[in-house]
């Protein structure tokens, strides 16, 4: 019964379009879908401290509240022609609903990755690591080796002081645990990229807001800046040297890089787009042949031109996408990026929102897993250089 209240009231705020007072301030049912995901996904998992298994709770939590909210999948759906064959012998043409073709593609995917990540954290009952508090390092006097292992892992997670830090023997992991993390790495690194995908992939065949169009400048130099437009423009072209030349100290400024190269491919898609319909407009436009002669000789360096900018303009965004694919690789933490945030707030389409929040969390857990293995590899790393620098080895 109280699952049944629970439910009542999750499906009520979506409902309600999280306005409580029931008035007409309400987000749509796509964010408020999005949302609720968001939130469970933050409520669930967090920003993963430690490498251990799910508690009980938590996992069955994920696992029923995901489950209504997917439930609305269930009916999004789209009519195919079908045959139906009557006892007499005849058929009939009729038209019968399937699921969607993207969320029947995707969706079960994503339950799969779902289901591969609680597993990975499930792993982690027994291990040869453990963690402690930051606190607790700094008042407990460890031996040199020790010490040294912990200054190395103090140095790394200064920047998130907050996270405990992850301890091994005094040897370090043995190989067969070591193994045993490493490749849960690598399965771990292939949910992480299938994650992405599925989002790219989804946020792709969004609709680009209006609003984000009219915050566009005029044309994409002046988007740019000149010192990424001359690096573009440059006749050898290499996105990892003009990665170099820009100030991308901070994942402030490495986001801000990525907006202004998304909108200025952007800018040259639209002009692109419409300057294709322009001269599909004009063509259908001048039905005599005299006057499809008269502008023929009268406009045709013109059209030479639009087709020279046309050529640059394809140019310039294809290039535009290798710099924006080399940030994405350079920065794989970086947050979404203002056109994609533009996209989820104003996006109507449920299907979209379901598969573009449900990948994003995934992905977001893959990569708060990866970090804690990648802390844990770092501790044992360091106690194993120690070793093999201590006198009784070298001796």
């Amino acid at each position: 019964l109280s699952e049944v209240e629970m439910m009542k009231e999750k499906f009520a705020k979506l409902l309600l379009g999280e306005d409580m007072s029931g008035g007409a301030k309400g987000v749509c049912t796509a964010l408020a879908i999005s949302n609720a995901i968001t939130n469970l996904a933050a409520s669930v998992f967090g920003e993963l401290w430690r490498l251990e298994p799910l508690s009980h709770e938590r996992k069955t939590m994920w696992r029923r509240e995901m489950e209504w909210l997917l439930s609305v999948s269930d009916y999004i759906v789209e009519l195919v022609p079908s045959w139906q064959s009557f006892r007499d012998g005849s058929n009939l043409e009729v038209m019968v609903t399937r699921p969607r073709s993207d969320i029947h593609i995707n969706l079960p995917a994503l339950r799969k990755l779902d289901t591969m990540l609680l597993e990975s954290l499930d792993s982690y009952k027994e291990t040869d690591f453990w963690y402690v508090e930051q606190g607790i390092i700094l008042s407990e006097k460890d031996d040199s080796n020790k010490n040294n292992n912990m200054q190395h892992s103090l140095q790394r997670q200064e920047e998130k002081w907050w996270l405990p830090t992850p301890r091994v023997p005094p040897n370090g992991l043995s190989d067969e645990a070591r193994k045993s993390l490493q490749n849960q790495r690598d399965c771990t690194s292939q949910i992480l990229k299938a994650a992405v995908a599925i989002n790219g992939q989804v946020l792709s065949e969004m609709e680009v807001p209006d609003l984000f169009w009219e915050s566009l400048p005029k044309n994409g130099k002046s988007c740019l800046g000149e010192v990424m437009y001359r690096g573009l423009t440059a006749e050898k072209f290499s996105p990892d040297a003009l990665l170099q030349h820009l100030n991308l100290s901070t994942e402030h400024n490495a986001l801000e890089a990525a907006n202004r190269v998304e909108a200025a491919i952007h800018i040259w898609q639209r002009k692109i787009h419409q300057q294709k319909h322009q001269q599909i407009q004009q063509q259908q436009q001048h039905h005599q042949q005299k006057d499809m002669i008269k502008q023929n000789a009268k406009s045709s360096w013109g059209k030479v031109k639009d087709f020279v900018a046309e050529i640059d303009r394809q140019t310039l965004v294809e290039r535009a996408e290798s710099l924006l694919l080399s940030f994405k690789q350079r920065f794989p933490g970086l947050p979404q990026s203002v056109l994609d945030v533009n996209k989820i707030q104003y996006n109507r389409d449920v299907g979209h929102s379901i598969l573009e929040s449900y990948s994003r969390v995934l992905e977001s857990l893959a990569f708060n897993i990866l970090a804690r293995i990648d802390d844990v590899l770092f501790i044992d790393d360091a106690a194993r250089q120690g070793r093999i620098n201590s006198p009784a080895v070298t001796a």
